[in-house]
C-alpha cells in the first residue's frame, strides 16, 4: 500500500483538483484559439541554455505564432560519453511486474520482476562551447562551425524523444518544475534530446486542439530536417560548406521558421520516440497513429517507438479496476471525468470517444501498423486495466507492447512533484530507458513485423 504520506498528500491533492476543475468549469466565454498553455498558479522551471551540473541545457521555442504552442528542448552535453542507462538493482526493492515484452538485460536474483506472454524482441558530438562568444550577449550553449563540418557521421546525432506532460488536458504545464526534472532524467538516461511539448489546456481550447498541437510538433520537426538539409545544400553549392551557409538565415515560405541550431546539430529526426504522461498518453497514442497514417509524408522524421505512462484512457463499459479502484489516490474516476467534459466538445462528450477509448472500433490506422509501444502502469490506478487491454490487443497483432506494472504504486507516480524523487520514479525511468534504447540505437533501430 501507499505510505501515509502519499495518502495525506493526495487527500488534499484531489480537494485543490476538485475547486479548480469546478471553478473552470463555471468559467463563461473561457474559449481562446490562441489558448494557454500553463496556469499562473504553477511553478515553472527556467530555461537554461547552458549546460549546467546536470549537463543538459534547455531552450523554449514558440513554434506557432497563431497559437500559445510553445516546446522546451532538453539537451544533454554532447561532449559527454554516456554508456546508457545502469539500473541501480536494489534487492529490497520490488519494482514491478513485467508482461508482453523480451526482458533487454540479464536476469537477476532479486525477484525483480516476472515476464511472460512476450513479443520478445555513444556519441562524439564536440562541445561547441567556443561558438558562444560569436553569439553576442547569448551566452548559452551554441553548435560550433568546427563540430558541425565533422558530423557526417550519422552515429553522432541524438535520437528525439517528443514527451507530452500530464495534467488531465487542463492542468500541467512542459515548464514545471516536475516536468522540467522529469524530462532531465530522461534526457541523461536516454541520452536524447527530448522535446516537450506544451500543447493548449482545455476548457480554453478544447479537443482537438492538445492533440492537434502534438502533430504539429511532428510536422515542425520534419520541417526542420528538410531546412537542415536546404541549408546544408547551399552551403555545398557556394562551395562553402556548412560553416559558409551558417551565417545566413533560411526561412519557409512565410517566414515562420528558422533553423534551430540544437536540432540540425544534434537532433536525428529518424530516430523519433513519444513519450506520453497520463492524457499526455492520449496525445502521443493520436500523434503515432496520424504518423503511420502519413507514411514518407513526414520523412526523414519516422516514429520508431513510443511510451504510454499511465494513458488517461476510459471507456463506457466499466473495466474491473474501474470499478474496484473508482476512489484511488491523486485522480479518482469523479475528477476524470470532469477533466474530460472540459476537455471534449458539448455535443461530442462520450466516454468512448476516440479520444479518449482506444478501443473503439474504426478507430485506424490498423493495429498491426503501430509501433513498438511500452505502457507504464501502477496497481493502484483505476484507469490501469484499459491500459492493459490496450497492450493486449498490441500484441495479437504481433507488436512489441510490454506492460510494466509497478506494485503499490499510484497515477503518476513517476512524475508527480512529490514522488519524483522516489527510488521508484527513478526505477521506472531507468527501466523505460532500457527498453527505448532497443529502439533508438544505431544498429536495427528500425522495427519491423
Amino acid at each position: 500500500m501507499p505510505s501515509v504520506a502519499v495518502k495525506v498528500y493526495s487527500l488534499f491533492f484531489k480537494l485543490l483538483l476538485k475547486h479548480k476543475l469546478q471553478h473552470r468549469s463555471q468559467m463563461e466565454d473561457a474559449e481562446s484559439p490562441f489558448g494557454v498553455t500553463s496556469r499562473p498558479e504553477e511553478s515553472t522551471a527556467p530555461a537554461n541554455p547552458s549546460f549546467g551540473p546536470d549537463g543538459v541545457a534547455t531552450k523554449d521555442i514558440h513554434i506557432d505564432p497563431l497559437t500559445a504552442l510553445s516546446i522546451r528542448i532538453f539537451l544533454p552535453d554532447p561532449s559527454l560519453h554516456r554508456g546508457g542507462a545502469r539500473p541501480r538493482w536494489s534487492p529490497d526493492l520490488d519494482r514491478r511486474n513485467s508482461y508482453g515484452g523480451s526482458p533487454a538485460t540479464p536476469s537477476h536474483d532479486h525477484g525483480r520482476r516476472s515476464s511472460y506472454d512476450g513479443a520478445g524482441s555513444a556519441h562524439e558530438n564536440g562541445n561547441g562551447a567556443d561558438a558562444a562568444a560569436a553569439a553576442g550577449n547569448y551566452r548559452g550553449y551554441l553548435p560550433s562551425v568546427v563540430d558541425a563540418r565533422r558530423r557526417t557521421d550519422r552515429s553522432k546525432k541524438l535520437p528525439i524523444i517528443i514527451q507530452f506532460h500530464g495534467g488531465g488536458f487542463v492542468a500541467g504545464s512542459n515548464t514545471s518544475a516536475a516536468n522540467d526534472f522529469f524530462c532531465r532524467r530522461m534526457a541523461k538516461l536516454c541520452d536524447a534530446m527530448v522535446i516537450a511539448v506544451g500543447y493548449r489546456l482545455a476548457p480554453e481550447s478544447r479537443y482537438p486542439a492538445a492533440f492537434d498541437d502534438g502533430l504539429k510538433v511532428l510536422n515542425w520537426l520534419g520541417k526542420q530536417a528538410k531546412l537542415v538539409e536546404c541549408k546544408i545544400s547551399m552551403g555545398t553549392a557556394r562551395g562553402g560548406g556548412i560553416g559558409e551557409v551558417r551565417r545566413s538565415q533560411i526561412v519557409d515560405t512565410f517566414g515562420a521558421s528558422t533553423v534551430e541550431p540544437w536540432l540540425a546539430a544534434h537532433g536525428d529526426p529518424s530516430r523519433c520516440v513519444l513519450l506520453g504522461v497520463s492524457c499526455g498518453a492520449n496525445i502521443a497514442d493520436y500523434v503515432a497513429r496520424k504518423a503511420v497514417d502519413a507514411g514518407k509524408l513526414i520523412e526523414p522524421v519516422k516514429v520508431v517507438a513510443q511510451v504510454l505512462m499511465y494513458p488517461f484512457f476510459v471507456g463506457s463499459v466499466p473495466t474491473h479496476s474501474e470499478i474496484k479502484l473508482a476512489n484511488s489516490y491523486f485522480y479518482d474516476k469523479s475528477l476524470c471525468l470532469l477533466a474530460w467534459k472540459l476537455f471534449l466538445p458539448e455535443d461530442e462528450f462520450s466516454l468512448d470517444h476516440p479520444a479518449a477509448n482506444p478501443l473503439v472500433p474504426g478507430r485506424g490506422p490498423p493495429l498491426r501498423c503501430m509501433p513498438p509501444t511500452l505502457t507504464v502502469v501502477a496497481e493502484h490506478d483505476w484507469m490501469r486495466d484499459r491500459a492493459i487491454a490496450y497492450s493486449e490487443e498490441l500484441r495479437k497483432v504481433n507488436v512489441d507492447a510490454p506492460v510494466l506494472e509497478y506494485k503499490d504504486a499510484v497515477h503518476e507516480f513517476a512524475t508527480l512533484d512529490m514522488l519524483l524523487k522516489t527510488p521508484q520514479a527513478q526505477a521506472c525511468a531507468e527501466d523505460i530507458a532500457i527498453w527505448v534504447k532497443k529502439y533508438i540505437s544505431i544498429r536495427g533501430h528500425e522495427f519491423s513485423y
